[in-house]
């Protein structure tokens, strides 16, 4: 279905950023995780179209939106910035609150979102994450294994840059065939999208310039908002896999409730990649949810 979609872009917070757009009724932002592109949405989009306009956009410096190169000692991937980003595009495309779909690092940046501007998420469902100030306060030895890229991708550049574009394609098969389903819930559409994008010019700096910012400015961020008690207040539903990294070494709901206000969690029946591995499941609970709180 997002194929098949024109694929358009806008320009918000001085930068590029790519997105498609359909179906009809509340506005729903989709947003995707790593190292992936929107179109990791196209399992779940066409039954959400029919509830929801949806917005599947590309994260500054990934997919085709644009990839900006950070001045010395300054990050453009804060998620606050990466934030801002979404929400300018929502307030372009006309839309002043709307609901929130997010994997991943995709999820980082709507967590930022529902912290920074909190009357504009209806509510949101981020799946596979715990706050990022608690995984890498918790970090072991066996979290350190199953996610070796989070250490390996905030090395300076131009070191792990190097690594993605010698093999864009080994690289993807590294970070996402070594989880519990393998390879074989991607499509060979999808997969191809994934390694073009990862492919294209500046890709891996967004890449990593993504993970160095969670590292850095946005641990800040985060301590700072833990400090004052400032918390997400938007209905949230958290979801991760019963087989991936966040089951095996975190609490995650209970991690969330100490960040936010009104939050439920369960694990799904899937390993890291839930809207590719298990997309009906992925799609009653997000229609059940947002219909819960409407």
């Amino acid at each position: 279905m997002l194929a098949g979609l024109e694929q358009k872009k806008c320009k918000v917070n001085h930068i590029d950023i790519s997105y498609r757009t359909t179906g009809q009724g509340p506005a729903l932002l989709m947003l995707h995780g790593h190292p992936q592109t929107h179109m990791m949405w196209h399992k779940v989009a066409p039954a959400l179209a029919q509830h929801f306009t949806i917005v599947t956009a590309d994260l500054r410096g990934y997919g085709d939106s644009d990839k900006p190169v950070s001045p010395p000692d300054q990050s453009l991937y804060s998620k606050r910035l990466m934030a801002q980003d979404m929400y300018e595009l929502m307030n372009k495309l006309g839309f002043s609150q709307f609901y929130v779909l997010a994997h991943d690092r995709g999820a980082r940046v709507a967590h930022r979102l529902a912290l920074d501007h909190p009357d504009a998420v209806s509510g949101m469902v981020l799946l596979d994450i715990a706050p990022t100030l608690a995984m890498y306060r918790q970090t072991d030895e066996k979290f350190a294994r199953a996610y070796w890229h989070w250490f390996t991708l905030i090395r300076p550049t131009p070191f792990p840059e190097k690594l993605i574009e010698s093999d864009p394609l080994l690289y993807l098969h590294s970070v996402m065939g070594v989880r519990s389903a393998g390879m074989a819930s991607f499509t060979p559409h999808a997969l191809a999208e994934y390694q073009r994008c990862l492919s294209l010019p500046g890709s891996a700096y967004g890449v990593c310039e993504d993970y160095r910012a969670s590292a850095g400015i946005d641990l800040e961020h985060d301590q700072h908002d833990l400090d004052r008690g400032h918390q997400v207040t938007s209905p949230m539903l958290a979801l991760w896999g019963q087989h991936g990294a966040i089951e095996q070494c975190f609490d995650a709901l209970a991690e969330w409730k100490k960040v936010a206000t009104n939050v439920r969690g369960k694990a799904m029946p899937s390993g890291h990649y839930i809207a590719e591995e298990v997309p009906e499941q992925l799609t009653r609970e997000v229609l059940d949810f947002f219909a819960s709180i409407r």
